[in-house]
């Protein structure tokens, strides 16, 4: 069966810890652990795959034990993955913190995440796919091939630069039809551009700015499609001749850490679901990512197609 989103990017362990606050320099406070399957491609994977597209994973992890559980974990869970080996380099990891709101700190370590050559990627599902997804956890200049690839292909190919890194290379944006940034992720874009004029610009500032000058400053990208998301506040939206602003879903949050790995998993299934509307796969997306925040951990928060559905249908009917 051919995958109709195709997700390269990153395997992540998660090793997580819970606490009713995070520790200041030098503290040391007491909290609940908990390990799980992460890392902001894969969250994706599993994050679309639930959400109802046949989608297809591939990405790097190391010979090691956690390794061994990202692939039982892709099997349990019913996703399809092409898991390249690298025999000298660790899985990547991160460690998680989340205090009491729901808020998260993360620390990253790639690993073999940053050995994924482009000769690691088989061609056929990027030629095959109806969407292409990219993040900033691979090697740029793996991530510029698939996009490249992809786009020739006519795929709709998707960028989320997370995390926003030092060294981003802007030439990505030519292969990007749809780019996915969050608030600090478009503000660090914003300052990187010398003609967006917004050399200061933090995250602070957008909920201030009006939705013409966002707009404006999407449009200094050169990027077809520019969605930002903006945390509880849903997202922005960003298209060539028209803007708008999506609102969130009003729910109680446990934690925040997968959600913006969730609405671009949702989104990607969402172009899939409702031929390419971009409005119409943000709305659901949204959704996925309100879904997503109400349970503990990343990979393992992706709400599946049933639950969605039946969180919209009640939505529409407040």
């Amino acid at each position: 069966m051919k995958a109709r989103v195709v997700i390269v990017g990153s395997f992540i362990q998660d090793l997580a810890f819970y606490t009713k606050s995070f520790p200041l320099p030098g503290d040391s406070v007491v909290g609940e652990f908990r390990a799980g399957p992460g890392g902001k491609g894969f969250n994706q994977a599993v994050a679309a795959t639930r959400a109802g597209a046949t989608t297809l994973f591939i990405g790097a992890v190391g010979h090691d034990v956690f390794g061994a559980g990202a692939r039982k974990f892709a099997h349990d869970a019913g996703v399809r993955a092409h898991f390249v080996e690298k025999k000298k380099e660790p899985t990547g990891t991160a460690v998680v913190s989340i205090n009491a709101a729901g808020q998260n700190q993360i620390i990253v370590a790639l690993g073999a995440n940053l050995t994924l050559h482009k000769q690691d990627i088989p061609l056929a599902p990027l030629q095959d796919a109806q969407v292409v997804v990219c993040q900033g956890e691979s090697d740029f200049r793996t991530v510029t091939h698939v996009l490249r690839t992809a786009r020739k292909a006519g795929a709709i190919t998707v960028l989320n630069p997370a995390p926003m890194r030092a060294e981003f290379d802007f030439d990505l944006l030519r292969h990007t039809e749809v780019l996915v940034p969050n608030e600090p992720e478009f503000c660090a874009l914003m300052r990187a551009l010398p003609r967006s004029g917004m050399r200061n610009l933090a995250p602070e500032d957008l909920n201030r700015l009006p939705a013409d000058h966002m707009h404006g400053l999407c449009r200094t990208l050169n990027v077809p499609i520019v969605i930002v998301t903006l945390g509880s506040r849903g997202c922005f939206v960003s298209q060539p001749d028209v803007y708008t602003k999506i609102n969130s879903h009003d729910v109680d949050a446990v934690d925040t850490t997968g959600a913006g790995d969730a609405f671009v998993g949702g989104f990607a299934t969402g172009l899939v679901k409702f031929n390419r509307n971009v409005l119409e796969a943000a709305h659901f997306a949204n959704a996925v990512a309100a879904l997503a925040v109400t349970q503990h951990g990343t990979a393992a928060a992706m709400p599946t197609a049933r639950e969605i559905s039946r969180f919209l249908r009640k939505r529409d009917h407040k």
